[in-house]
């Protein structure tokens, strides 16, 4: 058997000390002096909507594997990084960007980390211990009657009997101060197993909020979103199509290939509306695939027509070919070497979580079957927005936007564009986002029943809905979204009941982005319309409401 460091031990049973015997396990390679460390990551504390979205198992631990030198370990050479989730085979594209951050942590940690260094850090560790050290000056500093943040201390338990455990992670927590990049230290000494794990719980949370290629923060006017994303940096842009992250894409588009359509509906709208210069945005970076050193379409070089052209092949493919994922690709290839990136680049750039909502959790009032799960909010806006629900209470009232404009919606949220250029009716009742508990108003804003930017009366929107569903529908069921020329999108929304939402008789205005999250979005196609009578404050629409998110 080869010689094992003793450090390595020493770390591991460090591990196993903050956190449990089944947190790191040891696999030992003694015939070529490798072994293989595997570390849990919790990831329980995710929402159950962000695991769902980021395609994680949030009941199932991610598991970091850095291979050392067993006879060498921190002298030895920098040790590889995998992440992974044992039932987590297909799609687990965050895995690929926690590699990258962790991979690049561990190339920085690495020049500053020795056998030596640690075992001259071996006494200062042990002062931590003595009666006189560290940790009982630090439990002396600590105030008994403040809360203590991120530590699960039971509440019948005095502070003075907080576990030696809970102090540790109190010390790591009260130096991260606040920034997932932080890099977590315990006492100026490093134990390279706890320091990665800490990293990873500190980035885990955020990842949305940095590109997946370079890792530096978006810069988005609403915030981030919720799904991570690649940055518009010219360099990320062409890293992205060689990163591995686009193969998410061919699943997309067999599975959602109803959701896929309206994004490319989305897209159209956006793309033929005479405000396109203005609400067509994000433009589209895609890199060329004739020559993949430059940008075929570039959001600093607006190609209109060209665009045009490409989404034209997109639809035409997409509304004749039924075909496999691989088929679709060779017809649209064939027919402009576009039109498939430009395809991948609509996908991959939706930055909400839409999915089709089953018939039995659909909401049978809205009088469409073309209802879905819309979720736009990331983890921290959605840990607000519950944090002021707990305190002011919630309830729904309906945001009916153009179809133009969804496009961009999907991709920077909800804004509010009072006294914006994207503003289009009027700011009657100040500055925010426009709601309202009536199904007929948001309708009015959709632009049902009438042509684009006319407001239709409610009694237009009456007779319509009347006249419409009386008539034999001709056309299938499934038929999806690319042959419409006219449709309409209305989103049910949650929004906070605090002092802030000015209540203008059914015209409501919410000032604070934060306290609206989408929930619902409904689609009406070829002059379909709504019913105008529902009232989201009435007491059978609202237990109707709570029976399909209750069941989510």
């Amino acid at each position: 058997d080869l010689y094992r460091h003793p450090q390595l031990d020493a770390d591991i049973e460090a591990v196993k000390d903050i956190y449990t015997d089944s947190a790191v396990s040891v696999r030992e390679y003694g015939t070529i002096d490798d072994v293989d460390i595997d570390l849990q990551i919790n990831i329980a504390f995710l929402d159950e909507e962000v695991a769902t979205a980021w395609k994680v198992i949030r009941t199932e631990p991610i598991v970091l594997r850095l291979r050392f030198s067993l006879s060498q370990y921190l002298d030895g050479p920098e040790p590889s990084v995998e992440v992974f989730q044992p039932s987590n085979k297909e799609g687990f594209s965050l895995g690929l960007q926690l590699k990258k951050i962790l991979s690049m942590f561990t190339s920085q940690q690495w020049k500053h980390l020795s056998n030596e260094f640690l075992k001259a850090q071996q006494e200062k560790r042990h002062s931590w211990f003595k009666a006189g050290g560290t940790i009982k000056k630090f439990r002396a500093g600590l105030s008994i009657f403040s809360p203590i943040p991120n530590v699960a201390v039971p509440a019948a338990r005095p502070p003075a009997q907080i576990t030696t455990k809970q102090l540790i992670e109190l010390f790591f927590s009260s130096q991260a101060g606040g920034h997932c990049k932080n890099i977590p230290t315990l006492e100026q000494e490093s134990i390279f197993s706890l320091q990665i794990m800490k990293y990873s719980e500190q980035r885990i949370p955020t990842l949305n909020e940095y590109c997946v290629v370079c890792d530096e923060q978006h810069v988005f006017q609403n915030g981030s979103m919720l799904k991570p994303a690649v940055c518009t940096r010219e360099l990320c842009v062409f890293s992205f199509y060689t990163l591995g992250v686009m193969s998410g894409a061919a699943e997309e588009v067999a599975t959602g290939a109803e959701v896929v359509d309206l994004l490319v509906a989305m897209c159209r709208a956006a793309l033929e509306s005479p405000r396109k210069s203005i609400i067509f945005e994000p433009y589209p970076s895609v890199v060329d695939p004739n020559d993949p050193k430059t940008l075929a379409f570039n959001p600093k070089k607006k190609n209109y027509e060209r665009l045009q052209k490409a989404l034209d092949s997109v639809m035409s493919i997409r509304e004749m070919t039924q075909g496999s994922y691989l088929e679709i690709k060779k017809q649209m290839d064939k027919l402009d070497p576009l039109a498939h990136p430009l395809l991948q680049w609509i996908i991959s750039s939706n930055r909400s979580h839409i999915v089709k909502l089953p018939l039995s959790r659909q909401l049978k009032f809205m009088h469409t079957s073309h209802q879905f799960l819309l979720l736009s909010s990331p983890p921290a806006k959605e840990a607000r927005f519950r944090t002021a629900k707990k305190l002011y209470g919630s309830t729904f009232a309906f945001h009916g936007s153009h179809i133009e404009n969804w496009h961009s919606i999907l991709r920077n949220g909800l804004v509010n564009a009072s006294y914006t250029k994207l503003q289009l009716h009027g700011a009657a009742y100040g500055k925010g986002i426009y709601l309202s508990p009536i199904s007929s108003i948001s309708f009015g804003y959709s632009g049902m029943g009438k042509g684009q930017h006319r407001m239709p009366t409610k009694d237009e929107l009456v007779q319509r809905y009347n006249r419409m569903n009386t008539i034999p529908q001709s056309r299938p069921i499934q038929s999806r979204f690319l042959q419409s020329r006219n449709l309409n999108c209305i989103a049910l929304c949650e929004v906070i009941t605090s002092k802030d939402l000015q209540k203008h008789g059914n015209i409501w205005v919410c000032p604070v982005s934060d306290h609206v999250c989408t929930r619902f979005f409904f689609v009406y196609e070829d002059g379909q319309v709504g019913d105008a009578n529902i009232n989201t404050q009435e007491p059978k629409i609202q237990k109707e409401i709570m029976r399909v998110i209750g069941t989510q």
